[in-house]
Formats: structure tokens, sequence, C-alpha cells
């Protein structure tokens, strides 16, 4: 059960770059939520991975040495709710019919939360040299909170400034 969490169903067993193949499957699944259970679904599955994706990691690596596997992607897809999570919730907020599908803001998403995970800065590297389970999924979490707000910024001038 640990490597089914800890891999989000093996799909960090995927090479290359299994993080990057690990965000990507994220988008479906919290669109599938956004779906069906709008905003709060996505809050609150997003949750629910966060400390799913901590007790698993911390049991997977447990013994091993290895304090971050590459095939541990359930930080990606905890970093990925957060990072939606602001386009969830503007369209929620705005009574968009669910099934409009607003790439721009997840196709953005993907790219900024990929690359403030491979970059790291401030208190992403933080985290990720904590050397524990919990640094493990907080530096994907902060990155998602880094890329949300990049979102949900870029998503207010385009609809403020350009389309106005």
């Amino acid at each position: 059960m640990n490597k089914l969490i800890a891999t989000f169903l093996y799909v960090g067993l995927l090479r290359p770059a299994p993080g990057t193949w690990g965000s990507a499957a994220t988008i479906p699944v919290v669109y599938l939520i956004h779906r069906l259970a709008g905003f709060p679904g996505v809050a609150l599955a997003g949750l629910a991975v966060f400390f799913a994706g901590w007790w698993a990691t911390a049991r997977y690596t447990r013994g091993t040495g290895i304090e971050d596997p590459s095939e541990v992607v359930i930080d990606e897809v905890a970093g990925m709710f957060v990072t939606l999570a602001p386009v969830s919730a503007g369209l929620w907020f705005a009574g968009v019919a669910p099934q409009i599908f607003p790439y721009p803001g997840w196709v953005s998403g993907f790219l900024l939360f990929r690359l403030f995970d491979i970059w790291k800065p401030g208190p992403i590297g933080w985290a990720d040299r904590r050397g524990d389970a919990l640094g493990v999924m907080l530096d994907d979490v902060i990155a998602g909170v880094f890329a949300g707000i990049l979102v949900a910024a870029m998503a207010a001038f385009a609809h403020l400034v350009v389309m106005a």
C-alpha cells in the first residue's frame, strides 16, 4: 500500500523524469475532482493527498537510507493540487461550468510548478534539505504555493487587463 500511494499508482516508476510524469498525471485527476465536486472537493482531496503522501513516504523510505527516492512522486501530486487549487477556486467562485477545461491555467500551473520544483529557491530548498518525509512533501507543497500564486496573478492580469 505504501508503494502504491508513494508512487501515485506506480506512475513514479515511469522513466525518464518520474517527477514530471507524476505532475502531469495529476492534472486529469484534479480536473475530474473539480468536475465532480468543485473547488471544495479539490481542496479536500489535496489535503488527503498530502497526509496520505506524508504517511506513505515515511513508511516507504524507512530504513532505506534514501531520503527522497525518485519513484516517490506523491509529493509532486500534492504540489500540483496546491498549484491548481487557485484555478479550480477561480472557476468555482465565478460559476463557470465545471466541464470547461481552462487549459492556460492548467498548463501554466504545470510548467511553473516544475520550474519551482526543480529550481528550489528559498523555502523550497530549505524544506528539501530537511531530510525526512515531511520535507519531501513540504518542498513540493511550497513549490505549489509559489506556482499557484503566479498562476492566479497571471489569470488576474489576463482577465482584468488583457481581456478588459
